[in-house]
């Protein structure tokens, strides 16, 4: 079996690319369910953090994929603290 996908191309136009594809579709579906983000105006001189897709094959204890899953997460050791954040 090949290694996971490292970014969006490898896996959606890779040979298990339909499996990635879904896993994908359903990771932005539960963000949207769930109301996880908010798109919202930025001030003038900042900068967006930036988010990065995460490919996992989850497999049984004989090594028999069970399922293909996808998540996109932020880049959150981008922020500086008192400028991004104030509070952990």
């Amino acid at each position: 079996m090949p290694g996971e996908p490292t970014n969006p191309k490898e896996a959606w136009e890779g040979p298990n690319g339909k499996e990635w594809k879904k896993a994908s579709d359903e990771e932005m579906g539960s963000i949207i369910e769930n109301d996880t983000l908010d798109l919202v105006n930025l001030p003038p001189g900042r900068k967006a953090i930036s988010s990065k897709w995460l490919f996992k094959r989850k497999t049984d204890a004989d090594g028999n994929i069970e399922r293909y899953k996808s998540r996109l997460v932020a880049k959150g050791y981008q922020q500086q603290e008192k400028k991004d954040y104030n509070e952990v």
